[in-house]
């Protein structure tokens, strides 16, 4: 910078070395005080040791940017955060909020905390929770990594698929208590290798408080959630509390590399292994990524997308790279004849729809078609015992260059076949695209 400034005289020299170096320690201290603003909480059961004995307790007691470590133990309480805090377990094994008798295990509440973000969740089984065992609204960057969900949603009459007492802004979620994990209104956070079984349903995104956007879901296992989807991307009628008239959206985010397992089985169509859905007109659940997913042995298909008012945006949602096994047939207005892989249908125009280098083996149809727009699928590996790819509208499909099962592609001895009409299946691959499968 010097060398370019041309020549100046020692005197300027020293000045400015002189105005770095309070710069610079200008700096150092306002860290310090950075540093020294942000403090480590401790909780235990006991309250030994200057910590406190309740989770919530330290909670409230905490300031923004601070730590909380929570030492091994049950602790039967709900927990509510309302500012920028890490909440960190022992360890997921060993670290146990039971919160039965309770609404839910952990609320990150930023329906009634305006700009809430920078919230940490870690380390914890949750267990018991009336509804979810953590939900998170109208937040920004939060993470919620490593924790077991278990055997909440304790408030569902299985029977009547009905949930007393849920709140009033969870608009659409009476049939089953909110599901484990509970996203609504939030944008650019992460849910990560957690594990989430035997709740009603796994992961929830919906928009009921507020758009859903940019979030990361990755790495977890849904499993044995017998009465919802494993992952759930839903698009629902606003709560009243935000004065809107219309769906705010479900859009941009990347579901990716989840196990979602033996959900939604209970009773006929109760859950995908992901499901992408909007009942209402302009619903909107669009620009969304699964990616690399293992969908296995659920309810209804491996990947299930549902548009079923006009007006909606379903836009340009990629399905890339997953494999698909063992899943259910759809049910109703989405019917399908017979276990499906994906199946996409759509009310309103599912236009941009990608899908690509699937594994889709032991179902009856690979991927099921019914929507007023084009659908690609390309590069995908369709094993399965009857239609690679069936049209179930009248709109075209282009499915060339899939391998359908052998090198004399659809319809051939050994090969799955073309089902419907206007479904273009030639180019076809006269080889897998995954070798070793």
């Amino acid at each position: 910078m010097l060398e370019n400034a041309g020549f100046r005289s020692p005197e300027w020299a020293s000045r400015s070395c002189t105005r770095i170096l309070l710069a610079l320690g200008a700096i150092a201290i306002g860290g310090m005080f950075q540093s020294a603003a942000a403090a480590t909480l401790c909780v235990n059961p006991s309250g030994t040791n200057g910590c406190y004995s309740h989770i919530q307790a330290a909670v409230d007691a905490a300031s923004v940017g601070d730590t909380i470590q929570v030492a091994s133990g049950t602790y039967r309480e709900s927990v509510t955060i309302g500012k920028s805090l890490s909440l960190l377990g022992a360890n997921a094994s060993s670290t146990v909020i039971d919160a039965v008798g309770l609404p839910t295990g952990i609320n990150v509440d930023g329906l009634d905390n305006a700009g809430l973000a920078n919230v940490v969740i870690s380390g914890f089984t949750i267990e018991n929770a009336k509804y979810e065992a953590i939900v998170v609204t109208n937040s920004s960057n939060v993470t919620v990594w490593g924790n077991s969900i278990v055997n909440n949603n304790r408030s569902l009459d299985a029977a009547a698929l009905t949930c007393e007492g849920i709140p009033d802004w969870e608009t659409a979620e009476g049939f089953d208590c909110g599901e484990g994990i509970h996203l609504s209104g939030v944008d650019h956070s992460t849910v990560a290798n957690n594990t989430i079984t035997h709740n009603a349903g796994g992961i929830l995104l919906s928009d009921d408080t507020g758009a859903t956007h940019d979030n990361l879901i990755t790495g977890n296992t849904t499993a044995n959630n017998p009465f919802d989807c494993g992952i759930t991307l839903a698009s629902h009628p606003p709560a009243e509390v935000t004065g809107a008239t219309s769906p705010f959206g479900i859009y941009h985010n990347t579901i990716s590399d989840n196990v979602s397992s033996g959900n939604g089985v209970a009773i006929e169509g109760a859950g995908a292994g992901v499901g992408i859905f909007g009942f209402l007109p302009g619903a909107g659940v669009y620009g969304n990524l699964v990616i690399h997913n293992r969908l296995i042995g659920n309810g209804l298909p491996g990947v299930a997308m549902h548009s079923h008012a006009p007006g909606g945006n379903f836009q340009d949602n990629a399905i890339i790279g997953n494999y698909i096994s063992g899943n259910g047939a759809d049910t109703e207005d989405a019917f399908t004849p017979g276990t499906t892989g994906i199946n996409v249908f759509g009310v309103s125009a599912e236009s941009g729809t990608v899908i690509s280098q699937n594994i889709i083996k032991n179902e009856n149809i690979g991927i099921a078609v019914n929507t007023p727009a084009l659908i690609q699928a390309h590069l995908n590996d369709l094993l399965v015992k009857r239609f690679g790819v069936d049209n179930l509208g009248s709109n075209p499909v282009d499915a060339t260059e899939n391998w359908w099962g052998c090198p004399s592609g659809p319809g051939a001895a050994s090969c799955s076949a073309a089902g419907g009409p206007g479904v273009t299946a030639t180019p076809f691959l006269k080889q897998p695209v995954h070798s070793d499968k």
